[in-house]
């Protein structure tokens, strides 16, 4: 924080000669005059630029017929900008300013600005005007506030007309308080926080066939007629195509199984008898094939019962599921069952019959395209030749450019019209810096129903990159921490997000609440074009002009648009004052 003479003793010289009578007296103890400002230098904050003036005034200074006229105002290359005044008065005025009596006193304004892009390489400055009852200063008189000085008749003709020539003056007349703007917060990455929806891809797909061998009850004889069935023909030819895919792996088993009726040691006999005879059926129908089977019994089929009644439309089915639920002994279950004689006869007809059974089983993996092969499709632009699936796996987890994860992405919502791809879409938009295309993705999956906590934090910092802070504290509450994190930063709450934040962001976070060293570990390992850049800020910061200079040009190499934005950057400004040139 740093003191500014409202004005000099030189000044108030001058301004005894002006004519401005009441001031006359405001030269004892003028260089007492005291203005500081917090920040020094002006920061952006959630789209505006705020600051807290204070101005001192010592006893017995101010005249007690005369009145201040004090404007904030931004000035900066090509403009200025002014904010709202404040006026002081002497215990005589009749007027209904704030009052600085023969005690003098302290006085605090907070000012704020819509930021703007032009404000970055700025200066917070004030506009000072005097009035008094007699003399030159009938009216309120713009003063030179680094000089003392009056306008002269052609400065007076001049700001009479207005225009930027008579906003040139009022540039050089208004005293320079505090420098800026610390633009850090607008380079806070919000993409690198959003997240992606999670895609079903497999590499390698297990397929399961089946065919069943039925058996007479209590018998383990394969008549001609269950060994020469359709669905053990169907089960044959899948088999022989599968044979010529070279990226399937089948697996044929052979497993013998009794129905859950009868005492059950017999029945561990029977589907053991049963795996056997369905093992010759299996072998003499695949000879040919050159596949062999592995062989097992599991006795009473249980699960399989199950899974029959619960596909029934068996009067009381959820009765016979919730007995085997509760009971565990197979004896047990049975017993209960055939208790419920009407159910029991059911079973009978349509279930049973069906568990009496060898089973010849396929279980055929299926190994997908390689990574390479699906980029290598992708570069083609025969996206038509990937599923939905693969698409979304190549842009979240091979894919790095954002622009070819959009491509694809594009091309998979609308084809497949998948709330995961738009909502994926919109993350590699926002990497782009597509804002407004990514809030419109994100929108888009919330529409069709996507209700994921991916799509509620992106939605959230969608609209902070967006400067919707607003908006985005509707997805706030729901948020996870880390979107919770970034809310703080963009409302300049530095402290609650570096704790949470990594990275790059991290490092903004830490630089802000003026933790330099924490803000260097951030980005140790961080190799990018924006991490060299803000390493060449925090060493600017620290002094280490020297370290700043090669972090920087390394930073506008990897990046060339950066060397423009160094040229304006608040942050930098020692450095470049120091003669350094890119």
């Amino acid at each position: 924080m740093k003191n500014f003479k409202l004005f000099v003793t030189v000044a108030l010289a001058a301004l005894v000669f002006t004519g401005c009578n009441c001031f006359n007296q405001m030269a004892k103890n003028s260089d007492e005059v005291t203005i500081t400002c917090t920040p020094e230098v002006l920061a952006l904050n959630n789209g505006k630029v705020e600051a807290d003036i204070t101005v001192t005034f010592p006893q017995y200074y101010f005249n007690k017929k005369a009145v201040i006229k004090v404007t904030p105002v931004v000035v900066f290359g090509g403009g200025m900008v002014e904010g709202a005044t404040k006026y002081f008065q002497g215990d005589k005025v009749k007027e209904n300013y704030t009052v600085v009596s023969a005690t003098g006193g302290q006085f605090t304004q907070h000012v704020e600005f819509p930021y703007e892009a032009r404000m970055a390489n700025s200066e917070l400055r004030l506009l000072v005007e005097v009035k008094c009852p007699k003399g030159k200063c009938k009216e309120f008189t713009l003063i030179n506030a680094n000089t003392g000085a009056l306008p002269t008749k052609s400065e007076a003709a001049t700001l009479a007309a207005g225009g930027k020539d008579a906003e040139a003056i009022k540039a050089a007349f208004a005293l320079p308080i505090a420098k800026g703007v610390n633009t850090l917060q607008s380079d806070l990455d919000y993409a690198s926080v959003m997240g992606n929806t999670a895609n079903n891809y497999k590499n390698v797909t297990t397929v399961v066939t089946k065919a069943d061998i039925l058996y007479a009850i209590n018998s383990s004889y394969v008549s001609k007629k269950a060994g020469n069935t359709d669905e053990l023909k169907a089960f044959k030819e899948n088999a022989v195509a599968q044979q010529s895919n070279d990226r399937a792996t089948q697996k044929l088993y052979v497993h013998g199984y009794a129905s859950p009726d009868g005492p059950e040691n017999f029945n561990d006999k029977l589907s053991g008898a049963r795996s056997k005879s369905g093992h010759k059926v299996a072998d003499k129908l695949m000879k040919d094939t050159g596949m062999g089977f592995d062989v097992a019994s599991y006795g009473e089929d249980w699960e399989g019962f199950k899974e029959l009644v619960a596909a029934s439309n068996i009067e009381d089915k959820d009765i016979i599921l919730q007995v085997l639920s509760r009971y565990d002994s197979s004896t047990q279950r049975e017993a209960e069952i055939k208790n419920m004689s009407a159910v029991f006869t059911a079973l009978k007809k349509e279930i049973l019959p069906k568990l009496r059974r060898a089973q010849l089983v396929n279980s055929t993996d299926i190994k997908g395209k390689t990574n390479d092969e699906m980029a290598a499709l992708i570069n083609a632009g025969r996206l038509e030749e990937l599923t939905n699936e693969e698409l979304l796996y190549m842009a979240e987890s091979v894919i790095t450019d954002p622009k070819v994860q959009a491509t694809v992405l594009e091309y998979a919502a609308k084809k497949f019209n998948d709330a995961r791809a738009y909502n994926n879409l919109g993350v590699a938009y926002a990497k782009m810096g597509e804002v407004k295309k990514a809030l419109a993705s994100f929108e888009k999956a919330a529409q069709m129903g996507l209700n994921t906590n991916e799509v509620n934090c992106n939605l959230a910092l969608a609209n902070l990159a967006d400067g919707n802070v607003a908006k985005a504290q509707q997805y706030a509450a729901a948020a996870d921490a880390k979107t919770k994190a970034m809310m703080a930063a963009a409302q300049g709450s530095y402290s609650a997000a570096a704790s949470t934040v990594t990275g790059y962001n991290a490092a903004i976070a830490n630089f802000m609440n003026n933790d330099l060293t924490a803000a260097k570990k951030a980005i140790t390992s961080d190799a990018s074009a924006k991490a060299d850049y803000l390493r060449a800020v925090i060493a600017s910061k620290e002094g280490d002009l020297e370290t700043a200079k090669a972090q920087l040009k390394s930073a506008v190499a990897k990046d060339a648009a950066l060397a423009a934005k160094a040229a304006n950057d608040v942050n930098l400004a020692n450095l470049f004052a120091s003669g350094f040139k890119l």
